[in-house]
């Protein structure tokens, strides 16, 4: 059997040029080793990140003492493997180089046993400042990059957003961030193995396709034992000289994206054998199912959908970014909670984006898990990049590495190439041409996303889509952002100022791309300001915002919504709920349009340290009240309000596989909750299908449309399942009054239950429980007297009902102004 040898763990590390050896931990970097050291101030506090500087701009060395155990020694090969280094290294073993790194999203692999001696051996991984590097190459050549980036970015492989972006500070980190260890190996192993499906009418055949290094010439064999989700076996055996086997599984049990099936998973296990013992294994978890990019010419264009063992997928979900500007400090908790997050909220799509990295196995298996659906970037976002030969063969082993690493996940849909690079040569003024060198280089563009990464994808991963950049119509350098086909990128209302109802204007075959900041809590603003800088046009609060005008843009939405806020934390509400709202405003048009609109990803999910920005949760993972929205509007069955003037349609969209049936009720009523109009329309829906149930116009005064609201509701065998509230003038105009709020709790269980009532209109009903982060069944809801709201969430541990009680807080539109 292969054995290990772990090198993770305690290490020591130093400035290149100082004598005194620091511990270090690895997986790490220089940043957290120096924090956990008191060494360098929070880098996320106040401006903290200008202090912290002089880090990415030194060189670095790690260091390693250790002993290898004698039956590691015996082996025939023993290869030191780094899964990865961060980003500009040198790896001395015993006085010798074994090799370098240039790219932190491979895995180097360096034969040493020649190296490692019976007694103590030291291993030290100098990494060359990625700062100065950068900006030395870019002095010699400059490349268009993100302008909130340290320049030169583009030169290395390392993740582009550590080097700075519109929602992300210059942080870059150094360091071992991956495992490293020593494997040492007898008579051979694999050296790649390609999982793959084929599916049947009552039938799934899963194959194997392996590739061996091998020394001598002793006979093997390859199994493979199927473990299905029940715990049933089944099992194959075939020579190694095949190269391949094949199982049948009889009665598959389906993968589905979240609200469309189940999520059964099956382990596979891959042993090479010599005289029957093991010498090497690969362990996959695989969900069986087939997906497609379906790109039909239509009415409108040409679709863009995804379908999932035939059922086309309406995708619902958002773009996802590093979860922390130093990765290695990402707890699996924390990232659980983010993964679950979106599944709560009834997304089946993340976007793995081009300026980050690809990420690692626990996130896929979250994915996996949780039926989210991955659109995996390539690394490379919104800059130029080299042209030379190493660099393309630096990313051709790149994109070979990840490509077989990743190609066996359920969740992975698709491979896209970058992020808005077409867009640059065609909307951003890169292409000059006249210009011989800039015509290289979009030379280079083509080779690279049209030929180099598509050509590996069809090689290593036949059967996945590959798409060449998002946003892009799939025509090279034409109308990237096109209505007709392709997938979009719409910013007019945030860097382009429009209204929310812009929205309303568009119709892309596939929303890869759309967004409104917001700030994040005010819990989370107290981990970075004061409340002496609890102002937008503080320093500190416009440290924080890396969106030019970010500030200024929300603040001048809110006013065009809402009244001024009384005070910052008023401020703060405003903020979460403008951005809830214009994107709810968004979804719901697309989500009626489900016949031509194919998917919504919202930019953006999540934030890598404590900022104003797009995301629906915050660094910390608290809830904006985006989330809580999306978790309605993205709900498998929605109600929403198509509001035009006086004029106000009906409409249910599904995305359930079954016929629906069920009632809508709506009623124009007073803040006070007196109803002046009402009505009741059943409702039957086909699968999979968005439907307009009533279109009714009312005749109202300016005044009373100060005063009253149209409410629907959307209900199945006694329940509520979707609900919505429109106005006949802007928020700020609404005559609202004191909403004498009450909350009843109750406790069932280990779950808390709330009850609350309103005397008249409430809106955005917010509810905290203070000293703790709770996630609600509901929050930030409309509530109107008579019809109180009940939610739920779960007891937090080692709290009694009263202490509950005692710390409960709610807030409204009310209390904003």
């Amino acid at each position: 059997m292969m054995k290990k040898y772990n090198l993770s763990g305690q290490w020591g590390f130093r400035q290149v040029g100082t004598a005194e050896w620091l511990p270090a931990l690895v997986p790490g970097g220089v940043h957290t080793d120096l924090l956990a050291l008191g060494r360098i101030p929070d880098p996320f506090f106040a401006d903290n990140e200008e202090r912290v500087q002089w880090v990415a701009e030194s060189d670095w060395e790690y260091r390693r003492r250790f002993i290898v155990p004698s039956a590691l020694l015996d082996s025939d090969r023993v290869d030191l493997v780094c899964d990865g280094l961060d980003t500009l290294a040198e790896a001395n073993l015993n006085g010798s180089i074994i090799g370098q790194g240039n790219n932190m999203f491979r895995q180097y692999r360096w034969e040493v046993k020649n190296l490692l001696k019976t007694t103590q051996n030291e291993l030290v991984i100098t990494f060359q400042s990625p700062v100065n590097y950068a900006r030395k190459m870019s002095s010699a050549r400059p490349l268009r990059g993100v302008s909130q980036a340290i320049e030169g970015s583009p030169y290395l492989r390392k993740a582009p957003c550590q080097f700075g972006w519109d929602w992300g500070p210059q942080l870059p980190p150094i360091g071992i961030w991956k495992d490293i260890r020593l494997e040492g190996y007898n008579i051979a192993r694999f050296s790649d193995v390609h999982i793959r499906q084929a599916h049947r009418e009552d039938a799934v055949y899963l194959s194997a396709e392996f590739q061996l290094e091998q020394w001598g010439t002793t006979e093997l064999s390859v199994a493979m034992v199927v473990t299905d989700p029940a715990g049933k076996v089944s099992q194959v055996e075939v020579a190694a000289q095949q190269g391949g086997l094949i199982l049948k599984i009889n009665d598959p049990q389906l993968w589905y994206p979240n609200g469309y099936g189940g999520q059964p998973l099956y382990q596979v296990v891959l042993s090479l054998k010599a005289a029957g013992q093991v010498i090497d294994q690969r362990d996959f978890t695989v969900g069986l199912r087939t997906i497609e990019l379906r790109r039909e010419p239509d009415e409108w264009g040409e679709s863009f959908t995804f379908v999932v063992n035939g059922i086309p997928i309406f995708a619902k979900g958002a773009d996802w970014i590093p979860a922390d500007s130093f990765p290695t400090r990402l707890t699996e908790a924390h990232l659980s909670h983010l993964i679950s997050s979106a599944a709560q909220a009834h997304m089946n799509m993340l976007r793995v984006w081009g300026g980050g990295f690809y990420e690692e196995e626990r996130f896929y298996d979250l994915c996996d898990r949780y039926g989210l659906l991955v659109w995996q970037d390539f690394i490379f976002a919104c800059s130029i990049y080299p042209d030379d030969t190493d660099f393309f063969d630096n990313v051709r082993q790149e994109a070979i590495q990840n490509v077989r690493r990743l190609r066996h996940r359920a969740s992975l849909a698709l491979w896209c190439g970058n992020n808005e690079m077409e867009q640059g040569w065609v909307d951003w003024g890169w292409n000059k041409p006249l210009d011989p060198i800039n015509q290289r280089l979009k030379s280079a563009y083509d080779r690279m996303f049209h030929h180099l990464l598509p050509d590996i994808c069809a090689a290593e991963d036949p059967d996945r889509p590959y798409w060449p950049s998002s946003a892009s119509s799939g025509i090279p350098f034409s109308e990237p952002n096109s209505q007709l086909r392709g997938d979009v990128h719409y910013w007019d209302v945030w860097h382009g100022r429009k209204p929310f109802t812009a929205y309303r204007s568009q119709f892309p075959r596939f929303m890869s791309e759309f967004g409104f900041q917001a700030l994040p809590p005010l819990e989370t603003i107290r981990t970075y300001a004061e409340p002496k800088d609890w102002n937008m046009t503080s320093y500190v609060m416009e440290w924080h915002q890396r969106s030019y005008s970010g500030n200024g843009l929300m603040v001048s939405q809110m006013t065009d919504t809402f009244r001024l806020p009384k005070d910052f934390p008023a401020l703060v509400y405003l903020s979460m709920v403008l951005q809830a709202e214009g994107i709810r405003y968004g979804v719901e048009h697309w989500r009626r349009h489900k016949e031509r609109v194919s998917g919504t990803l919202i930019w953006q999910l999540n934030d890598c340290w404590p900022v104003a920005s797009w995301s629906s949760l915050d660094y910390y993972g608290r809830w904006k009240a985006l989330h809580y929205a999306a978790k309605r509007f993205y709900a498998p069955v929605l109600l929403s309000i198509e509001d035009d003037g006086l004029q106000m349609d009906l409409h249910v969209t599904s995305d359930l596989t079954t016929w629906w049936d069920g009632e809508t009720r709506w009623q124009l009523c007073t803040l006070d909750g007196e109803t002046l109009q009402s009505g009741r329309v059943g409702v039957a829906l086909e699968p999979l299908v968005s439907k307009k149930v009533l279109s009714q116009v009312f005749d109202l005064s300016p005044e009373q449309r100060r005063r009253t609201v149209f409410r629907a509701e959307l209900w199945k065998d006694g329940e509520l399942v979707s609900s919505s509230l429109a106005l006949f003038v802007p928020n700020k105009h609404l005559e609202l009054s004191d909403p004498g709020l009450q909350v009843e709790v109750t406790q069932k269980g280990g779950i808390l239950e709330f009850s609350v009532n309103a005397e008249s209109l409430a809106r955005f009903v917010e509810l905290k429980i203070d000293g703790l982060d709770v996630v609600f069944s509901d929050n930030y809801f409309d509530v109107l007297p008579g019809a109180p709201v009940r939610v739920s969430c779960q007891i937090p541990e080692g709290l009694s009902l009263d202490e509950v009680k005692s710390r409960l807080r709610w807030y409204s539109l009310w209390d904003s102004f």
